[in-house]
């Protein structure tokens, strides 16, 4: 039996074993239904992108962390999470637009990203800068190269692949290694990498 021939319960249980192709037959089987439904919802291919990304790079996170409950609908589960994800873009979205400037209670300017940084904030900055640097430089090449150019080149998952001849898949699972191990690298090394 071929893994295209499996059941999307049996797919995720090679996946954890170890099997990257089940999950890119998973990603193939659901990735237009999908695609679909956040696109009906966002009405932008870029956005939809993103959110689509998100939603399999999400998947693979709570397979591997082993949250996933099987209960034989990978399909409706997978669409849930694309559902959360569109709406947390609308939410987000709206508390942006919501704030008024005639709204006397809330002054729209008197935030702290508007004010000018304290050398402390800089000092701060500039080692949060050098120490996220420095553990970029300290992953595998692999690793660094998939966050490079996802984060400092803004390149969809679907280019990465294609960029680095790998499945989208692959260049899914780098990218979550190379979060994984920047958090360890960071925790093992007393890093605080936020203000």
């Amino acid at each position: 039996m071929t893994l295209k021939e499996k059941s999307d319960e049996r797919l995720i249980a090679l996946y954890v074993d170890g099997n990257n192709d089940a999950f890119d037959v998973l990603i193939d089987r659901h990735k237009d239904r999908v695609y679909s439904y956040i696109l009906h919802f966002v009405k932008n291919p870029e956005l939809a992108d993103d959110i689509f990304q998100e939603t399999f790079v999400k998947a693979i996170m709570t397979i591997k962390q082993n949250r996933y409950v099987e209960n034989g609908r990978f399909s409706a589960w997978i669409t849930r999470i694309a559902h959360n994800l569109v709406f947390d873009h609308f939410r987000k979205e709206k508390s942006e637009n919501l704030q008024s400037t005639d709204a006397s209670e809330i002054d729209i300017l008197n935030r702290k990203e508007l004010s000018e940084s304290t050398v402390e904030d800089y000092l701060i900055s500039t080692q949060i800068e050098t120490d996220i640097h420095r553990l970029i430089m300290a992953l595998p090449d692999n690793q660094r190269e998939v966050l490079q150019m996802r984060y400092f080149k803004e390149m969809s998952f679907k280019e990465i692949a294609s960029m680095t001849n790998v499945s989208i898949n692959t260049a899914l699972g780098r990218m979550r290694y190379a979060i994984l191990n920047m958090r360890k690298m960071a925790e093992d090394n007393h890093m605080t990498l936020s203000l």
